[in-house]
């Protein structure tokens, strides 16, 4: 099950392990996907505890990368789109926000791990998954804010734009920061690509598209 880091919501710890249970607003403008994604994750155990479902739930983080969408409203394409037609970089806030942005092919190989992984069969107890049946976190746990992004991404492609900024919108996280080490522990994986590697791979896609 591709779940995602919204189900942390806005979260009062960093980085933010699998057993944090988040900070959510149910009937806030992001509620409706939030909360999809934390019912889909206890979709997803009440199968495998009732019904002995072979499951895995990736809990993904901010990811990027080549063939991404122009306009999906994602900050990284969004400051590609913008420094490369040399309008000014949108940041929401003061920018102090903060995300961790992995390189797609790095997800891709954690997913695999993931879903390839086999399960011990006994259980410990029905009501407590095993580790690879629980909520794993796959993200790149280097963190920086979206000001520092921004700056990166004009250097980047060698852009006069400016950064502007614009209200922050509501319930807008403060930080997405993973904690993978149950990942590093399960699937003896680990992003590999620098950010700074992967946006020039992600604008070279973006200037010839």
């Amino acid at each position: 099950m591709a779940s995602t880091s919204e189900v942390y919501g806005d979260p009062e710890e960093s980085p933010q392990t699998e057993a944090y249970w988040g900070h959510v607003n149910p009937v806030g403008p992001r509620g409706v996907y939030d909360e999809a994604k934390r019912f889909a994750e206890a979709l997803t155990l009440a199968y495998h505890r009732t019904h002995h479902l072979d499951t895995r739930i990736a809990r993904i983080f901010n990811t990027y990368g080549p063939r991404m969408r122009p306009y999906d409203g994602r900050v990284i394409s969004n400051f590609i789109v913008q420094a490369l037609q040399g309008h000014d970089l949108t940041v929401y806030g003061d920018g102090s926000q903060t995300r961790s942005f992995c390189y797609v092919s790095d997800l891709v190989q954690g997913i695999i791990r993931l879903l390839f992984q086999n399960a011990v069969k006994e259980e410990t107890s029905p009501a407590i998954p095993q580790a690879i049946h629980a909520p794993v976190n796959l993200g790149n746990p280097s963190e920086m804010t979206i000001a520092e992004t921004a700056a990166l991404i004009i250097r980047l492609t060698r852009s006069s734009s400016r950064i502007v900024r614009h209200p922050l919108p509501v319930d807008d996280p403060k930080c997405r920061r993973p904690d993978i080490s149950r990942a590093r522990g399960l699937l003896n994986w680990e992003p590999c690509v620098s950010l700074e590697e992967g946006l020039e791979r992600t604008i070279d896609y973006f200037r010839r598209v």
